[in-house]
């Protein structure tokens, strides 16, 4: 589950337990309003050393592919885990095509990436990218409306009063669309009693 996101890093519960996970920005943006969901993250993990002591620092991903391509950018020598995290904030397939097009302008706008990175990278990837260039992001489709709180205080009670849940929906979202004034559980509910009695009348 997705405890906290940040711009960043993300705290994700697993079994009770808590880890941070640090996010590409590009990765963190698809994950805004998930917080308190299940979520699935693909995960590179990486061990710091400290003296004798060394910890796991965890890199996630919304899929294996973005995780590759992460990879492939730890290839270049110059770049370091934390460097590829922080310049991940574009689309994986924007990235490729500003690498395997040598558009060193592009490469030196992402973050933490001067000209000698941006060099490097075209250097080390140009003409090793292809199979990302093939993948283009979804466009974001269209928010769904909120479930406004009192709606959900409705289906509370209705489920509670034995109602399956698709009809509780049903009635809920008939009686909305129907009164849309309506803006708290008691009054949806004595609309939808309403609206079933003259049902039955």
């Amino acid at each position: 589950m997705l405890a906290e996101r940040g711009d960043e890093k993300a705290l994700v519960e697993v079994a009770g337990l808590s880890y941070e996970v640090l996010l590409p920005p590009c990765v963190g943006e698809k994950l805004r309003g998930s917080e308190g969901r299940t979520i699935t993250l693909d995960i590179y993990s990486q061990v710091q050393t400290d003296g004798n002591a060394g910890r796991f620092v965890f890199f996630g991903f919304t899929n294996a592919i973005e995780r590759e391509f992460f990879e492939a950018l730890l290839t270049v020598s110059s770049i370091g885990p934390k460097s590829a995290c922080r310049a991940f904030s574009a689309p994986m397939h924007r990235i490729a095509r500003a690498i395997d097009e040598g558009d060193h302008p592009f490469l030196r706008s992402l973050p933490g990436i001067g000209q000698q990175k941006a060099k490097d990278i075209v250097a080390k990837l140009q003409g090793k990218v292809a199979r990302f260039l093939l993948i283009q992001e979804a466009e974001p489709a269209e928010a769904a409306p909120a479930t406004p709180s009192f709606a959900q205080e409705a289906l509370a009670v209705l489920l509670q009063l034995e109602y399956k849940k698709v009809e509780a929906e049903r009635m809920i979202g008939e009686t909305l669309e129907s009164a849309p004034e309506i803006r708290d559980a008691e009054r949806l509910l004595a609309e939808i009693y309403r609206r079933q009695k003259g049902a039955t009348a």
